[in-house]
């Protein structure tokens, strides 16, 4: 496009992430943002007033705004989870580019949809995984492809709360009609991202899932926060776990959690042949790392272990360099529109992240294990 040329972006759903996508290209000079829509009357236009801006125009439905701002150059998608699909399609079929707020979508054939629509399209569709974009993480997959640890086997991951349903803005995070999926989509996507972006995103093969939603479904949960009617709407999960097979002859072990009676499901482990990497997981998992990281290995037959940050010959650092994520996740997908490039984070690999949900919800609900087909783009 015209690098002169300001681009022009509106923003689908007006909700709580939709703050800092807006805050995000609002810092950006070659961004105009010039519309907004949301089901909710009046939630879109109430949404911009609060961050002082005025004339931006509001619609009632993706639909109406796409087809009425006929030089839009592109949209975040900041819907609800069953609403991913239906809104990133159409925007993509009408020639915008998409910045696709996580989880990807809900099922396997959503995902492929909407690939389908991107190769329609020829335009830039982008997955909101700013953890990405953090350098601990990156850290993570250099020590991994660097061949440090030799040929990885073992993969432990997941994270979790003890208490963190979100319902903190309501229910539309919990209801089977506008989530789909629980902490799995909300949170575990992080964690499935964090080690198969290390490891190079291998297919899947198959998986052994599991999910509850006991605390879901509990009228004590919701006791704080004064609607214990929220437990009869409770229709995702609030646990989830998986065992998956990988391409490669890796084994990864999965666990995610809303709501359980311990501090943490565990560390993230990777193990390989030649060494083995702890990541701490955090106190309520947020997709960061939680404190200082571990490197085991041998050393002249010795075993011997390097942490992160300590007085040792050698350290992995834990970087903190006030990197704003969610803005670098929106300016990188803004830069690959305007030099012409390529998706930052593509959904070529996140239609594997979601294989493997779909895969835990099937696997669960047949009580078997199940076989995982990524689909292919034609």
């Amino acid at each position: 496009m015209d690098k002169n040329k300001k681009l022009r972006v509106g923003i689908i759903g007006t909700g709580g992430i939709a703050n800092p996508h807006l805050d995000s290209y609002l810092k950006l000079d070659n961004v105009e943002v010039v519309a907004g829509a949301d089901l909710v009357p009046g939630k879109a236009e109430e949404f911009f007033r609060a961050h002082g801006l005025e004339g931006i125009h509001c619609y009632s439905s993706h639909k109406e705004m796409i087809d009425n701002e006929p030089d839009l150059d592109a949209v975040s998608v900041c819907t609800y989870n069953r609403t991913h699909a239906e809104c990133s399609i159409y925007a993509l079929d009408h020639g915008l580019h998409v910045l696709l707020e996580k989880p990807f979508c809900v099922t396997i054939d959503e995902a492929k949809a909407i690939m389908e629509a991107e190769k329609r399209s020829g335009k830039i569709l982008t997955i909101g995984f700013q953890p990405r974009f953090d350098a601990n993480m990156q850290m993570i997959k250099k020590i991994v492809q660097s061949g440090e640890l030799g040929k990885i086997y073992y993969i432990q991951t997941g994270g979790g709360r003890r208490r963190g349903i979100p319902v903190s803005r309501g229910n539309t995070f919990i209801r089977d009609d506008t989530a789909g999926i629980g902490a799995m989509g909300d949170i575990g996507c992080y964690s499935l991202d964090m080690v198969l972006n290390a490891i190079g995103y291998p297919k899947p093969l198959t998986v052994t899932g599991y999910t509850s939603s006991f605390f879901g479904r509990d009228p004590e949960t919701y006791m704080n926060c004064g609607h214990p009617e929220f437990a009869k709407e409770f229709g995702v999960d609030d646990f989830a776990a998986g065992f998956i097979r990988l391409e490669g002859g890796v084994i990864l072990d999965f666990r995610i959690s809303w709501a359980m009676n311990m501090d943490t499901p565990g560390d993230t482990l990777i193990l390989g042949t030649k060494g083995g990497l702890r990541i701490p997981s955090t106190d309520c998992w947020n997709g960061t790392v939680g404190g200082p990281m571990t490197l085991y290995r041998d050393i002249a037959g010795e075993q011997t272990q390097t942490v992160a940050g300590a007085e040792t010959e050698m350290v992995i650092p834990i970087i903190n360099d006030g990197t704003d994520l969610f803005a670098r996740k929106v300016s990188a997908f803004v830069d690959a529109i305007v030099e012409g490039g390529t998706s930052p984070i593509p959904s070529s690999q996140i239609v594997i992240n979601q294989a493997i949900i779909d895969g835990i919800v099937r696997s669960a609900r047949c009580g078997a294990e199940v076989t995982v087909d990524i689909p292919e783009i034609d």
